[in-house]
C-alpha cells in the first residue's frame, strides 16, 4: 500500500512539473499576447519579487499632492486581503503562501509596524477576511471557517471552524471573497472556472449572501466572471463590485467592469461583454432571459481591478468625497503592460464616475515593481495598499 501511495505521489509531482513547465514554454514562445512575461511567470509559479528599497519607492511611487507613499511592512510576501482590528492591528492573507499574517499597530507612529506574527499557517488558499461580532472569518479555496478573535490582543482563541464547506476550486480564479454587509449578512464572491463557458456549478461566477453562522445561503447575482473585490457605499449602502472581463479578444476588449450588485440581476458573463456587447464565442447561444445589467464603470481592457475600498474617514485632500479605491493588478493578456497602479473612482452629483490615478509608478520604462491587490483605510486615517507581488504593505499619508 505505501509504494502504491509512493508510487502516486511521484507520478502526481511529475504531472505537475510537466504542467508547469509546458504552461511556462506557452507563455514564453506561445502566440497570445502577454504583457511582461516575468510578471506571468512569477503568477504562474507562485512566487513574487523582492520588496523595492525606500528610495525606490520614494523615487517611483506618486500619491496625489501633499502625500506620500511609503513601505509599512515588506515582511508579509503574497501579501493579499487586508482588514484593520478596531485597535488598530492589520490582519493580512497571504494566499499562495497558506497563510494569515498579522502586523502589530504602529505604537511609536513612525508610520513602519512595529511587528509582524502569523495567526494561522498551512491553509488552503486563505484570501477574503473579515471581523464581525468578535469573529474572523478567513475564506479559502473550499470553506469559510471563522475563529473567536480578541482585538485587544490580536490573537485568534481556538482554531478555525467552517461555517461552510463544498465550495469548487477547479479551473481558474479559485479565491473567494468576503465581506459583511450593512444588513450583517456575509456576502461572498466567487470567481468563474474558465474565460468564458457555461458553468457546470451554479455558484461560481455569482455573489452569494448567506447569515454569518453559514446558514440561508442563497445566490444573490449572477453573470459575474471574477469580481474579486466589493465594498459598500457609505452614503447609500449600495454595494459595488469590480469583475474582471474576458481574455483572447485582443489589447482593447472588452474592458473590466465596475458592478452595482442588486438582488437577482445577471450581468452579462458569459453571454454579454461590458456595456451590452454579445460575446463572439457564446453569444448566439443567450435568448436574452433575464436582460443583461450593464456595468456602471469601465476601467481600460486587463487592467484587472481587484480590491475596492470607498474612503470613510481616512486624511486626503480635498477633492475626495464619495470616493472608491481601486487596485488596478495590472494586464496579463495585452501586448504591452498596463494597469498596475491604484486609481480614484469619484461620484459625481449626476451619478456618473470619475476615474482618476491615486498612486501610479509600480509601472515605468523601467519595469514593474509591484501589483497593487487591495485597499483599506486604518483607523491612522491613512490608506494601505496590498501588493502581493513585491510582498508589501504600502502607507499613504500626509507628507511631514
Amino acid at each position: 500500500m505505501k509504494s502504491q501511495l509512493r508510487r502516486f505521489l511521484v507520478i502526481a509531482a511529475t504531472s505537475a512539473l510537466l504542467l508547469v513547465a509546458a504552461l511556462a514554454a506557452f507563455v514564453l514562445w506561445g502566440p497570445i499576447p502577454v504583457s511582461d512575461k516575468r510578471v506571468m511567470l512569477d503568477f504562474m509559479l507562485g512566487r513574487g519579487i523582492d520588496p523595492p528599497s525606500s528610495s525606490t519607492v520614494a523615487e517611483r511611487l506618486a500619491a496625489p499632492p501633499g502625500m506620500r507613499a511609503q513601505v509599512y511592512s515588506a515582511d508579509v510576501p503574497l501579501a493579499r486581503v487586508m482588514v484593520f482590528t478596531p485597535e488598530g492591528d492589520l490582519i493580512v492573507s497571504r494566499t499562495r503562501a497558506g497563510i494569515v499574517s498579522l502586523l502589530e499597530r504602529d505604537r511609536n507612529a513612525d508610520g513602519v509596524a512595529d511587528g509582524h506574527r502569523v495567526l494561522f499557517e498551512n491553509l488552503d488558499g486563505p484570501h477574503g477576511l473579515a471581523l464581525h461580532d468578535g469573529w474572523l472569518y478567513v475564506a479559502g479555496r473550499t470553506a469559510i471557517s471563522r475563529v473567536r478573535f480578541d482585538s485587544a490582543t490580536g490573537t485568534p482563541n481556538g482554531s478555525l471552524e467552517p461555517v461552510i464547506t463544498g465550495l469548487t476550486t477547479d479551473g481558474f480564479h479559485q479565491t473567494k471573497t468576503i465581506g459583511i454587509g450593512p444588513d450583517g449578512w456575509l456576502y461572498l464572491a466567487h470567481g468563474s472556472s474558465c474565460n468564458a463557458c457555461v458553468e457546470k456549478d451554479p455558484r461560481r461566477a455569482t455573489m452569494m449572501r448567506l447569515r454569518p453562522d453559514g446558514s440561508s445561503a442563497a445566490i444573490h447575482a449572477t453573470g459575474l466572471r471574477n469580481s474579486v473585490g466589493f465594498d459598500w457605499a457609505p452614503w447609500d449602502g449600495a454595494l459595488y463590485a469590480t469583475d474582471n472581463g474576458r481574455d483572447l479578444l485582443g489589447d482593447d476588449f472588452p474592458p473590466d467592469e465596475l458592478n452595482r450588485i442588486e438582488q437577482g440581476r445577471f450581468y452579462g458573463w458569459p453571454y454579454v461583454n461590458g456595456f451590452g456587447v454579445a460575446d463572439p464565442d457564446l453569444g448566439g447561444n443567450y435568448a436574452g432571459d433575464p436582460v443583461p445589467t450593464h456595468p456602471v464603470h469601465g476601467f481600460r481592457p486587463h487592467n484587472a481591478p481587484l480590491g475596492i475600498h470607498f474612503v470613510r474617514a481616512a486624511t486626503l485632500p480635498a477633492g475626495y468625497a464619495r470616493t472608491a479605491l481601486v487596485a488596478l493588478h495590472g494586464s496579463w493578456n495585452r501586448s504591452t503592460p498596463d494597469g498596475y497602479k491604484v486609481v480614484a473612482l469619484r461620484w459625481r452629483d449626476d451619478g456618473t464616475i470619475e476615474e482618476s490615478d491615486f498612486l501610479t509608478g509600480f509601472l515605468n520604462e523601467d519595469g514593474i515593481i509591484g501589483r497593487p491587490a487591495f485597499v483599506t483605510e486604518g483607523p491612522d486615517g491613512a490608506i494601505y495598499v496590498s501588493d502581493d507581488y513585491a510582498g508589501v504593505v504600502y502607507r499613504v499619508s500626509a507628507a511631514p
